[in-house]
């Protein structure tokens, strides 16, 4: 039986982008990158996860980054030209991206807001982000993701 399309794999569908889906059971206890990695068989470093964030003064922004690695806060914030970020609380997420803890995803996402990707995502044939949908990742080139998310790519984290 095949998954109910996405709005991240429609969005990639009508740019013409290739991709592939790859499924994988979920465990609401555990929702790490790194579960989902070992659960999809790629190395956690090409599962990339995405954190939402808010920004001092205001605004919001999207942070890419390996699953087996920590966000740097004060380089991100410096990045976006703004004094700190700090994770979105988990109560706003939904109302404000659209997507559940587990599922964020920029492709797709309710408002556009500044993406920032690590640089480490380069160095890979194929990354897998979420689809925006608990259980459902997207792989895809690097160079595709970056292109299509008008991402900034740079050191995000520690």
């Amino acid at each position: 039986m095949s998954q109910p399309k996405t709005n991240a794999a429609r969005i990639l569908d009508g740019l013409g982008v290739p991709y592939s889906i790859r499924a994988y059971d979920v465990d609401e206890a555990d929702l790490s990158a790194i579960t989902v990695a070992q659960k999809i068989g790629l190395p956690a470093e090409q599962v990339f996860k995405t954190l939402f964030l808010s920004a001092a003064g205001g605004g919001y922004l999207f942070g890419v980054l390996p699953g087996n690695h920590e966000l740097d806060l004060k380089a991100l914030a410096k990045l976006a030209g703004t004094r700190s970020v700090d994770p979105v609380p988990l109560a706003k997420l939904q109302a404000l991206t659209g997507y559940l803890r587990g599922a964020v995803t920029v492709l797709g996402a309710k408002s556009p807001h500044p993406i920032f990707v690590d640089e480490t995502l380069l160095l890979y044939d194929t990354i897998s982000v979420s689809a925006g949908k608990r259980g459902l990742q997207i792989l895809l080139s690097p160079d595709d993701f970056v292109q299509v998310t008008k991402a900034q790519v740079a050191k995000i984290t520690k």
